[in-house]
Parts: C-alpha cells; sequence; structure tokens
C-alpha cells in the first residue's frame, strides 16, 4: 500500500491534535469515553467541517484509521498521563503541530477538489482552527479562535506562505514543511513573545 506524503501528515496531525484534545479532557477529569470523544472531535472536527462545506462525503467515513489513530491517541495518554500531564507546555505543543500539519491537509485537498487558492487558504485555517475550536466548546472554555491568541492567522499565514511558494514553483514536500514551519512558528513566537491581536472593547456602560 502506497501512502503519500500528505496522507503521513495527515495521521501526524491527527494523532497531535488527539492528544491535545485527550490531555485537556484529562485535566478536566473526564472518563477514558469522554476524553476519546473529545480527542477524536478534536482531531477530525475541522477536516470534517472543511468536506461538508466542499460538499465531500467526511474522509473519516472512507477511511476509519483516524478513529484508531485517535484511540492510539489515547492509549498514549493513559500509558505516559503523569509525564504528559505534568509538563505545562506539552498540549501546546502537540496543539501547534496539530494546526500547522492540518493547514497543509486542508490547502491541498481544496486544491486537490478544484477550488481555487483563496478558497484553499481558508479551508486550510478551517481544517485547523476548527477542531479546536469544537474541543474548547466541549470541555466549557471559551475557543482560542475567539481570543486574543494567533491562532487562526498563524493558519492564514501559512495559506500565504503556500501560494507563494506554489507561485515559485517550489518543490511539492518542501512547500509542505515550510507552510507547516510557518504556521508552527508563528503560534511559538506569539505565545514566546506575548503577540496578540488588540481586544475589540464593547460599551461597559450598557
Amino acid at each position: 500500500m502506497n501512502i503519500d506524503f500528505t496522507t503521513i501528515i495527515d495521521y501526524i496531525g491527527t494523532f497531535a491534535f488527539a492528544i491535545s484534545g485527550i490531555r485537556l479532557a484529562s485535566a478536566k477529569r473526564f472518563d477514558w469515553f469522554g476524553a476519546y470523544v473529545v480527542g477524536a472531535a478534536t482531531a477530525i472536527g475541522g477536516g470534517t467541517t472543511r468536506d461538508l462545506m466542499l460538499g465531500l462525503t467526511p474522509f473519516w467515513m472512507h477511511q476509519p484509521s483516524y478513529l484508531i489513530v485517535t484511540g492510539l491517541a489515547l492509549l498514549f495518554v493513559i500509558m505516559f498521563g503523569k509525564q504528559v500531564i505534568r509538563l505545562n507546555n506539552t498540549f501546546f505543543i502537540f496543539d501547534a503541530i496539530g494546526l500547522g500539519l492540518f493547514t497543509v491537509v486542508g490547502i491541498e485537498k481544496s486544491l486537490l477538489a478544484g477550488f481555487p487558492m483563496w478558497v484553499a487558504i481558508i479551508m486550510g485555517m478551517t481544517t485547523g482552527a476548527v477542531g479546536g475550536v469544537i474541543r474548547d466548546i466541549f470541555i466549557n472554555e471559551v475557543p482560542l479562535i475567539f481570543r486574543k491568541d494567533i491562532y487562526a492567522i498563524a493558519c492564514i499565514l501559512g495559506g500565504l506562505i503556500y501560494f507563494a511558494c506554489d507561485f515559485f514553483a517550489v518543490g511539492h514536500i518542501t512547500t509542505q514543511i515550510i507552510t507547516a514551519g510557518s504556521v508552527i512558528l508563528a503560534r511559538i513566537v506569539a505565545v514566546k513573545y506575548h503577540i496578540s491581536l488588540p481586544v475589540l472593547k464593547g460599551n461597559e456602560n450598557q
């Protein structure tokens, strides 16, 4: 069975995002099934939304391996739970990796479906960010995408970099690596140096 590089990064992104969701679920003291549901929603939520918007059957309905990968992520957290939870930045690391990899997957699946680049950039953001929105809603937190954090903006930046690489005929795998890396780097730099978007302030007298 031949597995292309896009599929590989899709599986890695699924594993990384599932761990980020399961780790937060464990912090909320969810049971194993609840943690699996949160992990699965984090891992496949963005891609499912993307496929529905593109008029496609959600990808995991064709290939159950994504649900299996989520199960492996749950086992990973169960087996190494103390080490995972002890590391305060574990969630952030896995979330950043998943965000970058899924942005690439969303862009490429949109282009493969025949949509223009501007749609692909939006779908890259959707694939990367919406799973995190669903995760945060499930655990009763304000989604990162609606806070000051550079999150969805990082996906858009990655999409623009993908477009630039494509314009200058950069190699396909190199483009994937540069795009994913730029999203991950943008998240790390934004958090490290406290870079955020301005907050929209309402009228406190109302």
